[in-house]
């Protein structure tokens, strides 16, 4: 059972990686959501590297190949949330979202285990396009598999 499961979240990756996937948008919502991804693989990656799935180096790769869109993401998140909420604001905002976050993966991901984070952050890091980001992204942080374990993106 827990082969095919990752079978399933492996063959998933995949196919949404050599999927063509729709433009990035510029949303906050999508800001947000690439913020909170990176933040989730970053969490997990340091529960899970005493292991034998440790994915630190993965997710370092990860973080290189996409760090123009991470960045992007970021300052477009901290914008929209200095104009809602002014300099201050946004930062508070910022912090409790990062803790938040941290403190949500802190015990691990609710449906993944570390050797399937492992597979798809590898798979992430080997993909140039930004636009990846944003479907992984909705479908890693839902509260449970999407589709029965298997990614949408196609």
């Amino acid at each position: 059972m827990q082969l095919s499961k990752t079978f399933a979240v492996v063959a998933g990756a995949a196919a949404m990686l050599l999927t063509p996937a729709p433009a990035l948008a510029a949303g906050s919502a999508d800001a947000e959501n690439i913020r909170k991804l990176d933040i989730m693989l970053m969490v997990t990656s340091l529960r899970c590297r005493m292991g034998a799935h440790d994915f630190q180096p993965h997710y370092r790769k990860f973080s290189a190949a996409h760090l123009p869109t991470l960045n992007t993401a970021a300052r477009d998140l901290e914008a929209g949330l200095t104009r809602k909420h002014g300099a201050r604001g946004a930062k508070r905002a910022l912090d409790r979202m990062s803790v938040g976050m941290a403190n949500q993966y802190g015990k691990g991901h609710p449906w993944l285990e570390c050797s399937e984070l492992k597979e798809i952050t590898s798979e992430l890091a080997a993909s140039r396009d930004p636009s990846h980001l944003k479907l992984a992204a909705s479908e890693l942080l839902a509260a449970a598999p999407m589709n029965g374990g298997r990614f949408a993106a196609r």
